[in-house]
């Protein structure tokens, strides 16, 4: 099979998300190594675990230094040789990775900007400088969202939007669940859920203020806590946190929920999302409050799928709105027309696509160099 070395920020096991759902199906076509982001430990070493058909190399180095970079391109050259790897395409989720692998010489480079990871909190100064880098060296860019597109479209002749998608039949099980997981038995109704990461982009005090004035409201958060402190989340009778769960497992909660919340404020680290639980929300069948961010207003909100709202009075009125309607065979069969041609499976054979167009230009590119050489 073919090689895809994919280097990302992010832990495979932290939240199942766009890098999952794509080299998943990518490891139907290629072996795939997804490099997750250096981090100490005892001694310089790498582990490489299978998950999901997917091999997830940890790289571990004993301390930070001067020569921490060479030792990591070391670790990596060494994962190579034990695997034999020697034609391979690099696919990149930070550009931050560019400090260790321009020792690499991939027939292919990807650049799948899920986010604008220069606007979160605790980004490192130079991840703008290597971004640029990183478009130069690409053959072709992907962004997580339209808005994403917008801002960086001028930056690269081969870049495309390609929104976060769905998994219709998982998050669909919601509809028809009769379980109720233990932690969540016991709270009451209404039920306004949240799952995802609760970060710098999660509204706190709208959180705060809707369950304030809305006690007998029960406000259900699923996901992990990180980079701000767990006190300055509200705490209430009426908030539930009820921490991480796996993929699967959210289903079971989505089904329980009486309406599905996107809680994010609009601050520069939001601008350019695009919430992947939008069409997870709307394919459970639930009914969606959503703050304004961009790429969920535009189509979402438009299309009269989402109710978007800009503080806690219209968020009221819109849960109010929604408890009041009996009625949601339309809305729901507006739903599923809007969901018909959204998949992961649409999305990764589009980006598979524009991927070969690449690899068969490049491959020509070369033969003609050898030919001009041999001459």
């Amino acid at each position: 099979m073919q090689n895809l070395l994919c280097f990302s920020h992010l832990s495979w096991n932290f939240v199942f998300q766009r890098p999952q759902h794509l080299l998943t199906r990518f490891s139907k076509q290629y072996q795939v190594f997804y490099f997750e982001e250096p981090r100490i430990g005892d001694s310089d070493m790498y582990i490489v675990d299978m998950q999901d058909g997917v091999s997830i190399v940890q790289l571990l180095v004993a301390n930070h230094d001067d020569t921490t970079a060479d030792r990591i391109k070391n670790l990596i050259s060494q994962v190579l040789q034990e695997y034999n790897i020697e034609n391979y395409v690099s696919w990149y989720y930070t550009p931050m990775a560019l400090q260790f692998t321009d020792h690499l010489n991939p027939e292919t480079i990807i650049y799948d900007s899920m986010d604008e990871l220069s606007a979160f909190r605790f980004a490192p100064p130079q991840l703008l400088q290597l971004e640029e880098e990183l478009f130069k060296k690409a053959d072709v860019v992907f962004t997580g969202g339209n808005s994403l597109y917008q801002a960086k479209k001028n930056r690269h002749h081969n870049i495309h939007a390609m929104p976060s998608s769905i998994d219709k039949s998982h998050f669909g099980q919601a509809r028809i669940l009769q379980h109720e997981p233990e932690d969540q038995k016991s709270i009451g109704f209404p039920r306004l859920g949240f799952f995802g990461v609760v970060d710098e982009r999660f509204d706190i005090e709208l959180l705060r203020e809707v369950s304030e004035k809305r006690p007998e409201w029960q406000f259900v958060i699923i996901g992990p806590v990180v980079k701000i402190n767990q006190d300055d989340l509200p705490q209430a009778s009426n908030i539930h946190y009820l921490g991480s769960k796996t993929y699967s497992e959210l289903p079971q909660y989505i089904a329980n929920w009486d309406i599905a919340l996107i809680l994010f404020a609009l601050n520069e680290s939001t601008e350019f999302i695009s919430p992947t639980k939008t069409p997870e929300y709307l394919a459970a069948g639930k009914p969606v409050i959503s703050t304004a961010i961009k790429d969920v207003v535009n189509p979402y909100g438009t299309a009269g799928l989402v109710q978007i709202i800009d503080d806690s009075e219209s968020f009221i009125s819109a849960a109010e709105k929604i408890f009041a309607d009996t009625e949601r065979d339309h809305w729901l069969r507006t739903v599923d027309h809007f969901l018909e041609d959204d998949s992961w499976d649409h999305t990764f054979n589009k980006m598979n696509m524009l991927i070969n167009e690449v690899k068969t230009g490049n491959k020509q590119i070369t033969n003609t160099q050898k030919q001009i050489n041999h001459v």
